[in-house]
């Protein structure tokens, strides 16, 4: 069998893609043990007994009914919360019974879940064509202050891009200037690394990165790779091309937690909801 150049390298982006995401799970599980350490400390201070088995019911049906809405089979979602939960038992010293820990067999209880899965599951694109499209709100997010939008665009590029400028790794962008171009927003902004730290100005710019605010959100959240959203034309590079494409890759190299946890998550987070948004108002799945 005849592999074609271009599906080798989809398979290793693909695959790529999945590696990151096991490393997030990772880090999720490392973020909850923390949490777990916390709350057992909290616990005893408290006077709280150390098992919850209400909280435990509560916690695995809260679970499944966001499987269900992800389409994640239950058979999956439960040998996960058995996993963490049983973690979390031996992590405070506790007996671990899958059964006793809240286990959930089919009856009264998943009756009760999988209709409201099935409202929700119509009812959220519904509900998301509702919003307004993002072009319709750029005149509000024109009224927001430039040193406003400037200042909060410089604290989160600082604290994503901490690691690979105190590497030297951003050492190309030094008195360069590339601008951000978010097309249905009608914003623009110009990113320079001047003294190691980032400068939002609204000037002339080397490069240029153009497209729309959902893509931008999908390209920060690792949620769709560089080179998918150029080759689509969803995004447009414009100007010193040597430059941006220095630029792409040093991110795309850059390893996703290396980010701070909480953006992360916001990212993360911020993109999928953009992501279900605009699939909603064209009708498509998310």
């Amino acid at each position: 069998m005849i592999v074609h150049l271009p599906e080798r390298l989809a398979l290793a982006r693909t695959r790529g893609m999945i590696d990151r995401v096991d490393d997030s799970l990772l880090l999720l599980l490392a973020a909850r043990r923390r949490m777990v350490s916390l709350v057992a400390t909290l616990k005893s201070r408290a006077d709280v007994p150390p098992r919850d088995l209400a909280r435990e019911q509560k916690v695995r049906q809260r679970a499944l009914r966001l499987a269900a809405r992800l389409d994640l089979p239950t058979a999956t979602a439960q040998e996960l919360l058995n996993l963490i939960i049983g973690d979390g038992c031996r992590q405070q010293g506790l007996p671990f019974d899958q059964d006793q820990c809240g286990g959930i067999t089919p009856g009264p209880t998943m009756s009760a879940i999988m209709p409201m899965t099935s409202a929700d599951s119509t009812l959220a694109p519904r509900l998301l064509r509702l919003l307004p499209p993002p072009r319709r709100v750029a005149p509000l997010l024109r009224m927001v202050p430039a040193r406003w939008q400037q200042r909060l665009l410089k604290t989160a590029m600082t604290r994503v891009l901490a690691a690979p400028n105190r590497d030297g790794a951003l050492d190309f962008m030094r008195d360069r200037r590339i601008a951000i171009e978010v097309e249905d927003l009608h914003l623009r902004w110009v990113v320079e690394l001047r003294g190691g730290q980032w400068r939002v100005t609204d000037g002339e710019a080397d490069a240029s990165v153009c497209g729309s605010v959902t893509d931008l959100l999908l390209l920060a959240g690792r949620l769709e790779d560089a080179d998918t959203l150029f080759f689509q034309r969803r995004l447009r590079l414009t100007g010193d091309t040597e430059l941006g494409l220095t630029a792409r890759n040093m991110l795309d190299r850059m390893p996703w937690e290396s980010i701070p946890l909480a953006l992360r998550i916001v990212m993360n987070r911020g993109a999928r909801f953009a992501r279900a948004a605009r699939a909603a108002h064209h009708g498509e799945a998310a």
